[in-house]
């Protein structure tokens, strides 16, 4: 069974940095990419930062130059290092994978709160 358990997020001021991990087990299968999603209160959730199985890396442009994406050879975790966080940086991190094995599937994570305070 694949589990994602993301950990790392917490209470940040303005400007700090945060490093989130989501670590990875139970994969079978070919996994596509990775990638970290964020859901601000009332708001829908929303891409943060991908990496795909060849590395290539994409951002939101708001986290551009700030954010960066990362993963183990092995795909047993994925991690965001968020810098110069901003207060509209505030939401329920999640972490997300693509895998095909039988079909393709998608698997998430709990999430992991991140909040910047002005």
């Amino acid at each position: 069974q694949v589990q994602l358990v993301e950990s790392g997020g917490g209470l940040v001021q303005t400007g700090g940095s945060l490093r989130l991990s989501c670590a990875a087990s139970g994969m079978i299968g070919r996994i596509n990419g990775m990638a970290w999603y964020r859901q601000a209160p009332g708001k829908q959730r929303e891409l943060v930062a991908r990496i795909t199985r060849g590395g290539i890396t994409t951002y939101a442009e708001s986290v551009k130059g700030r954010f960066t994406i990362s993963r183990e050879n092995a795909w047993n975790a994925v991690y965001l290092q968020m810098n110069s966080l901003k207060p509209e940086d505030t939401g329920v991190y999640y972490c997300n994978a693509g895998v095909t094995y039988l079909g393709d599937d998608i698997y998430w994570g709990q999430g992991t709160q991140v909040t910047v305070s002005s």
